[in-house]
């Protein structure tokens, strides 16, 4: 059986939280009208990204019982789990880059960004949880935001917790232009993080520019073979159907299994030599 996993690819306005709620709203409407089953949505969608300051990013933050997440289960009409990013604001006032999960089933489940991109040091602090691994009808969905998936600690965490899927919202900055017929790093990330894994991966990237920082657009869904099965070209919606049970086989070849190959006995040496 089969799962349709969607990437909306938006454009989210700078501190115009009617804007980005009325936009996300849309897009996991069109989504589920076209079938998906999960809709992942980018980092930081219902702010904006490119915040000066701590102040600005609280100004545009929103906490955990903010009524956009009860608007997003209502968009998506109890067919589809919805992934997407915001900016946390919590009780003391402190901002993370975070990320949620609703389920259809009713369940919310929040992750905040570990690993932080450069001038996000100056706006969020960093979240102190390990990413959470959500079980949903349609598979295990394990969160992760970004920059996160460049750490194969987190990607290979995930993958051991039974993560049937890794959902990502992202802001992929474009920070060079891949050689002829390459793809962006980010999307080899992707795909090898699926590959050593045997995971399926969906990157949900942004589009549009925001204070002169334009994106990469290149929104990707990785099978887990590794393989790209659907990347936008610069189309907001894109989609693929994936079989998420593939993802709990593990074999690659008759003698060989990704997690029973592992030789946690070395592994196990050398972290405490690290820390000796």
């Amino acid at each position: 059986m089969t799962t349709t996993i969607t990437c909306s690819q938006l454009s989210p306005a700078l501190g115009d939280l009617e804007h980005n709620l009325t936009m996300t709203v849309a897009a996991i409407k069109d989504a589920v009208e076209h079938g998906s089953q999960v809709v992942v949505l980018p980092e930081l969608v219902t702010s904006g990204y490119s915040f000066a300051t701590a102040a600005e990013a609280r100004a545009a933050g929103m906490t955990r019982n903010d009524s956009i997440f009860d608007d997003w289960i209502a968009a998506a009409a109890g067919a589809a789990v919805v992934i997407g990013g915001f900016a946390e604001v919590d009780e003391a006032g402190t901002m993370f880059n975070s990320a949620v999960l609703l389920d259809p089933a009713g369940g919310r489940t929040f992750y905040r960004k570990t690993h932080l991109w450069d001038r996000e040091k100056s706006v969020f602090a960093p979240g102190n949880e390990l990413p959470p691994v959500v079980p949903t009808q349609f598979g295990a969905i394990g969160l992760l935001i970004c920059y996160d998936m460049e750490f194969p600690e987190l990607t290979r965490h995930l993958a051991l917790a039974g993560a049937d899927l890794l959902a990502v919202p992202a802001n992929w900055p474009l920070l060079e232009i891949p050689p002829i017929g390459e793809h962006p790093a980010e999307v080899v990330i992707a795909m090898s993080t699926a590959r050593v894994n045997h995971v399926a991966v969906a990157c949900c990237d942004r589009s549009g520019e925001e204070r002169g920082q334009r994106w990469t657009q290149a929104s990707t869904i990785v099978a887990a073979d590794g393989w790209i099965a659907s990347q936008s070209n610069g189309q907001t919606l894109i989609s693929a159907e994936l079989d998420l049970e593939a993802s709990q086989t593990k074999s690659i070849s008759q003698r060989n299994d990704l997690f029973a190959d592992r030789r946690t006995d070395l592994y196990r040496l050398e972290d405490a030599a690290e820390h000796d």
